[in-house]
């Protein structure tokens, strides 16, 4: 029983950055999934899959996988680089790249 402690990326659909600020503990799958022969549904036995906790520090998800002896990994974040850009730098004259149309 392995829980992973990450936090989820912010969706590509907004710029925003709402539900991306909290710290998620989930359970990683104790076996594979397999499809129904019936109806064709991926299915799966186990139900800690199912368990999905939100922290709001990280140290509070780890502090929680200690306290009730879950091993646990720890992904840290990707942190994204904003680079500055004014829209007055397609007009310089001394622009590193040529303008072309």
């Amino acid at each position: 029983m392995t829980a992973r402690i990450f936090r989820p990326a912010k969706t590509a659909m907004q710029s925003g950055k709402a539900k991306s600020q909290v710290w998620i503990l989930e359970f990683e799958p104790e076996k594979p999934r397999s499809i129904d022969p019936i109806m064709g549904y991926t299915t799966s036995g186990d139900m800690k899959s199912q368990i999905r906790m939100q922290f709001d520090t990280r140290e509070e998800a780890v502090a929680y996988a200690v306290r009730n002896g879950v091993e646990h990994r720890v992904v840290e974040p990707k942190e994204s680089k904003r680079r500055k850009v004014a829209y007055s730098d397609n007009f310089r004259f001394d622009r590193k790249q040529p303008w072309t149309h």
